[in-house]
C-alpha cells in the first residue's frame, strides 16, 4: 500500500473519529484545540505526498479547511464528517501498485 493511502485512510479514520457528536467535541476541547492543529499538519503531509503519486488531492484540501474551520459548533462536526468521508473514498479509489 503507497504511503499516500495509508496517510489517507489514517487521517479518513481520525476525521470520522473527530465528527462522533459529543466525543469528537470533547476531544478537541479536552486537548485545548491541539488535535486541529495536529490534523492540519497530517493533512499538509498527506496532500504532499498525493501530488508526489499525481493522486487525488481533494479530501486533503477539504481537510485543511476543516482544521482551519472546525472549531466552529456544527460546522466543524459536518465538516469532520465529510472530510473523513472523502478521505476514505480518495484512499479506496486510488490506484493500486504491485
Amino acid at each position: 500500500m503507497p504511503n499516500a493511502r495509508t496517510m489517507k485512510l489514517l487521517t479518513g479514520v481520525l476525521e470520522i473519529i473527530l465528527a462522533i457528536p459529543f466525543i469528537g467535541g470533547l476531544i478537541v476541547i479536552g486537548w485545548g484545540y491541539a488535535p486541529l492543529v495536529i490534523m492540519l499538519i497530517l493533512h499538509l503531509i498527506t496532500l504532499l505526498m498525493s501530488n508526489a503519486n499525481r493522486e487525488s488531492s481533494a479530501g486533503s484540501i477539504l481537510g485543511i479547511v476543516t482544521s482551519c474551520l472546525a472549531w466552529i459548533p456544527f460546522v466543524g462536526w459536518f465538516l469532520h464528517l465529510v472530510t473523513g468521508l472523502a478521505l476514505l473514498l480518495g484512499a479506496l479509489a486510488s490506484p493500486r501498485r504491485a
